[in-house]
């Protein structure tokens, strides 16, 4: 993972939308595959997560950065890291290939559990505190490995992959783990599943604003030209 990515900022769209739609489709099909068979269980659909989001971001990380998600982008707009044509580039990539890729889950997998929608099983204000803490997680562990010289580069997929997963597992049967407004947009569009909806496309821009602040503290300073 890189800050932004050496293509172009139609070859970083386009690798921001396969990205995407590899998250959504795997991710949110590996939901509606447990739901009919009962095989992955909560612990297989958060390492399906993690492990889609490893290898997409070892695949194209060079081309676009790997964002995959609009608080990502967000984080690396407000940090400088990115120029804003091509933050918005990525978000309409995203959001797009997101619900693509729901709408081909209904189609090819089933429509089970709206699709993998994000729901909460918690009280809403703990759902919102939720979400604010994994995307904070998500930015900090993303912004240390993709914009610190300090960070090894090899690791990047591994680190971001594993907080996928582990944010996962911890809060996938609170608020089905979203961090990501594409991720959650996706099936709610495709299956009409707009309940609590806002959760989870406002608390994730309020962790990556944190997260990528908070980095922003320990980042090493940037050598002098």
């Amino acid at each position: 993972m890189v800050p932004a990515g050496h293509g172009t900022t139609a070859r970083a769209a386009l690798a921001e939308s396969i990205g995407t739609f590899a998250l959504v489709f795997i991710g949110c099909g590996a939901i509606v595959v447990d739901a009919q068979t009962g095989v992955l269980g909560p612990v297989g659909v958060a390492i399906t997560f993690g492990l889609v989001i490893l290898v997409m971001v070892a695949a194209v990380g060079h081309v676009s950065g790997a964002h995959f998600n609009p608080a990502v982008t967000l984080a690396f707009l407000v940090s400088r890291r990115i120029p804003r044509s091509r933050a918005v580039a990525h978000w309409v990539a995203q959001l797009v290939a997101a619900v693509v890729a729901a709408a081909s889950v209904g189609r090819l997998v089933g429509r089970d559990v709206h699709l993998g929608a994000t729901l909460p099983q918690v009280d809403l204000g703990s759902a919102f505190a939720i979400e604010v803490v994994l995307a904070f997680t998500l930015v900090f562990v993303t912004m240390a490995v993709a914009t610190d010289p300090r960070a090894p580069r090899d690791g990047a997929a591994i680190a971001v992959g594993a907080t996928i997963a582990a944010n996962s597992l911890f809060a996938g049967p609170l608020t089905g783990a979203g961090m990501n407004p594409a991720r959650s947009l996706g099936p709610a569009l495709a299956s009409g599943t707009f309940e609590h909806l806002w959760i989870y496309l406002t608390a994730p821009l309020v962790g990556a604003l944190i997260g990528a602040a908070a980095y922003g503290v320990l980042r090493a300073p940037e050598p002098r030209q």
